[in-house]
């Protein structure tokens, strides 16, 4: 764990293969939803509505990303699977996070999403072979080819990371 509230998990870290390291992020991307519903369970409006560090997202707009974020993450590894080395699409979450749904929408609505997201997207990866885990994908905006091994990492990472925002802030404020 770091100091650092922008990253109370420390950064992702890039790991080797390892069939015991697979099993733990698989069950990081199987559990997530199961792990953010209950981070901001029983919180109210004006508890969503507070940045989880000040100048950062509220609880609200972190919720309504993971579900963005991995909708896209489960895009992505469909076309490594798919396609040879296609280029993914990066786009714009700081802009989404603005558009009408984030600010609309209660967040049960993305809670929801994420449960099907998630079962369909561990359904799809938890079989995978050692080659299928070393299929790439490029990602035009790091300007670099990315295994699917190393997108396990990331989003297993990226999951725990706000789950962590929100837990931390919720200690902070004594919710």
């Amino acid at each position: 764990m770091t100091e650092d509230i922008r990253y109370p998990i420390g950064s992702y870290v890039p790991q080797s293969f390892s069939h015991k390291q697979k099993e733990a992020w698989l069950l990081d991307i199987k559990f997530l939803p199961e792990e953010l519903e209950v981070a901001v369970q029983n919180l109210d409006a004006h508890q969503l509505e507070t940045p989880y560090r000040e100048g950062g997202w509220t609880v609200h707009q972190l919720v309504h990303h993971v579900a963005d974020s991995h909708m896209n993450a489960y895009i992505r590894f469909r076309l490594g699977l798919t396609e040879e080395n296609p280029t993914i699409r990066p786009y714009e979450e700081k802009e989404w996070a603005k558009l009408n749904d984030v600010k609309t929408l209660p967040i049960n609505v993305s809670l929801t999403l994420l449960h099907a997201l998630h079962q369909r997207w561990y359904a799809t990866i938890k079989d995978l072979s050692e080659d299928q885990w070393e299929r790439t994908v490029v990602h035009p905006e790091h300007k670099k080819q990315m295994s699917l091994w190393h997108l396990l990492g990331m989003y297993a990472w990226h999951g725990k990371h706000h789950v962590k925002h929100i837990i931390g802030l919720r200690e902070r404020k004594g919710w």
